[in-house]
């Protein structure tokens, strides 16, 4: 019988870190002691102030449809957080929120992307950047990167890879699943390539924003000449633990706000009523009141990169920001370990899944084949246990 689905789903990679999750609990549920550093999911409770206000929200009753691009005086208290934490000067006009940034990731790519667009996609990249692309016509280009360079693109490299077809580069920092956090050195070295190119847009995911160690930020927005060529991307999701709130937004160019909405308005519409009114008072918060989650993060960091420097084979740099570290684990291909014959990246992954009863996720998801991404979002007890086993399955 012929496959009657769409080439579209067809051609479409599976979410390698939801995969690895979902086997992860598959295992446990069969009685199997797995540890997962799988997900990229605080292991923190969202606030009590944030739950307070959603508590509120409904006693007063907003269960009714919000506007597609979000409720105004959230719109305004984002513009707010934008001046203060970012130096962005955005309207609530050129504000769109979404049910999660993946979302917001996904209206940008089909309001900006015909067929046929490249996107420049520094490597390793968030697992679903790469699909979100393709999906919407686009053709990613991989620049690769290494873990001697902190995995971060430099300017020579984004030059060599913009052609005539280039429409947009996309990026994250601090990045998932590396780590690496670009300071406003860097970026303004790659701002000063793309001054070059009036026709290349920037996407700057945030997301990690506030979990970062170097002590500073820096939004590629706020360099001058990249405001109106960037889309910055941002949500509440990891810095105040409220992944299943779903809400993500989105600040940019008034025209690609309009189109977002335009679309969002076919598909989904507004975002969950209650976790916006929530949200109101997580970007109006001081971050200052994350500090305590961040020093947890830096020093479950600070305990990892530790224990990984001490098994030998595995290369690891110290990330300054998010909560993953992305070790080289390529001095291993090619060798059998007890009894298994480790071929790549994933082969490793799958080894210390069945061997460690470690759930981790390979590299080729984020396009860079000689690692593998640990989430230390776990306690410091369950990442001790787990490197124990892992010193232990590779010795």
């Amino acid at each position: 019988m012929n496959n009657p689905l769409s080439d579209r789903i067809n051609n479409l990679a599976t979410s390698q870190t939801l995969a690895m999750a979902a086997l992860a609990r598959e295992l446990k549920s069969q009685g199997k002691d797995i540890i997962s550093l799988s997900l990229g999911e605080p292991d923190f409770n969202t606030p009590d102030f944030i739950k307070e206000a959603a508590k509120k929200a409904i006693d007063e009753n907003y269960s009714t449809y919000s506007p597609v691009d979000g409720y105004g005086d959230l719109k305004e208290a984002i513009c707010r957080k934008f001046k203060r934490d970012n130096g962005l000067d955005y309207k609530p006009s050129q504000i769109v929120v979404s049910t999660g940034a993946k979302q917001s990731l996904y209206n940008i790519a089909q309001v900006m992307l015909n067929d046929g667009d490249e996107v420049i996609l520094p490597a390793p990249y968030w697992v679903s950047y790469f699909e979100i692309v393709k999906l919407s016509g686009g053709v990613p280009v991989e620049v690769p990167t290494s873990i001697d360079t902190d995995f971060k693109i430099t300017p020579a490299q984004l030059e060599a890879a913009i052609t005539p077809k280039t429409k947009m580069m996309w990026f994250s920092s601090p990045c998932n699943p590396s780590g690496s956090v670009y300071n406003r050195e860097e970026l303004t070295a790659l701002a000063k390539v793309l001054e070059k190119h009036p026709h290349v847009y920037v996407v700057a995911d945030e997301i990690y924003e506030h979990i970062n160690f170097s002590g500073t930020f820096c939004s590629i927005g706020s360099i001058p000449g990249m405001l109106e060529k960037t889309i910055t991307v941002n949500g509440v999701a990891k810095a105040f633990a409220m992944t299943g709130w779903r809400i993500g937004y989105i600040g940019g160019p008034e025209f690609i706000a309009k189109a977002c909405t335009k679309i969002q308005g076919q598909v989904t519409s507004g975002a969950n009523s209650i976790a916006q009114r929530a949200t109101i008072t997580a970007v109006d918060a001081d971050p200052s009141v994350l500090n305590e989650m961040v020093a947890a993060f830096k020093s479950r960091r600070d305990l990892v990169v530790g224990l990984l420097q001490d098994i030998p084979g595995i290369k690891i740099n110290v990330p300054e920001g998010a909560f993953y570290v992305f070790p080289d684990v390529s001095s291993f291909f090619g060798k059998t370990l007890k009894g298994t014959f480790i071929k790549d990246a994933n082969d490793f992954s799958m080894y210390l899944l069945g061997e460690a009863n470690v759930a981790t996720v390979t590299g080729d998801a984020f396009g860079n084949p000689d690692c593998i991404r640990f989430s230390y979002a776990t306690s410091e007890d369950l990442l001790t246990e787990a490197l124990r086993r892992i010193k232990e399955a590779v010795a």
